[in-house]
């Protein structure tokens, strides 16, 4: 059982993201946006992030680049789950300490998988 942060603005895709890894077996904490999610992880920890790359107030990418200040999120994996498919989105979300890229709408197995990969 690992200890997620799962972050995006949508209630309702919050709701399914958490709904799935508590599925799973994880500990799942919600953020709305990416200053909601910072905030947290100022004093928290977790295993693995999951985000959202388009919200209001601090998208993914400038998340995971303030999480990899962080000293306790420098290796602490961390997935974009997003609408997102452009080559170029993907590079710049690698560039700044993305682990992986899930697409929306995701399988619920493959989001477990892929979670149960970055944290072997």
């Amino acid at each position: 059982m690992a200890k997620i942060l799962a972050v995006d603005d949508s209630p309702s895709m919050r709701k399914l993201v958490s709904m799935t890894l508590r599925h799973g077996g994880h500990d799942v904490i919600t953020a709305d946006d990416g200053v909601d999610a910072l905030e947290f992880a100022k004093n928290e920890s977790v295993n693995i992030v999951v985000t959202d790359l388009h919200m209001p107030n601090m998208n993914g990418i400038a998340l995971v680049r303030e999480l990899r200040n962080l000293e306790h999120y420098k290796y602490i994996p961390i997935l974009f789950l997003t609408t997102e498919t452009s080559i170029e989105m993907k590079k710049e979300g690698k560039s700044v300490g993305a682990t992986g890229w899930i697409v929306k709408p995701f399988n619920s197995e493959k989001l477990l998988e892929t979670v149960a990969k970055v944290l072997a």
